[in-house]
């Protein structure tokens, strides 16, 4: 480790920027952040706050998602419970999302990061062209 990465910071305030309580305390925000930050599941969670959604129609909203990926996603956020699932019997049977009370109001949270993202896009993208530079052959990507 570099010099310059030997202790936390915290930016302009003077406590950290998440605490949970005692030194160490699980408050579950590394359950929370595998869930909402793999790959699938803040764009299904994004495509369900615009209404309910059959199985269909969830994998042709979110592009490049597999039927196996998107079927992994569902079944992990309903056992979190942010989205529940619906059974029509019929043949074939019909199925459809939607989000719970739960997963509405972290639909909010993914506004903030969309709107953050877009915000510092172009920033954040001059950033890595700047160290790419510098640090040619480093294989970060």
């Amino acid at each position: 480790m570099s010099v310059g990465h030997t202790e936390v910071t915290t930016g302009p305030t003077t406590g950290p920027v998440v605490s949970c309580g005692g030194e160490h305390e699980d408050c579950g925000i590394r359950e929370v952040l595998d869930r909402i930050g793999d790959k699938w599941s803040v764009l299904v969670i994004v495509e369900l706050a615009q209404g309910v959604r059959r199985f269909r129609q969830l994998q042709r909203a979110v592009p490049g998602i597999s039927q196996r990926m998107l079927t992994l996603t569902v079944r992990r956020l309903e056992r979190d419970g942010l989205i529940s699932r619906t059974v029509y019997a019929t043949v074939p049977p019909q199925v459809e999302y939607e989000l719970t009370a739960t997963g509405h109001s972290l639909t909010h949270l993914v506004k903030a990061l969309a709107d953050w993202s877009a915000e510092h896009r172009e920033g954040i993208a001059a950033s890595r062209r700047a160290w790419d530079a510098a640090h040619p052959g480093s294989g970060i990507r």
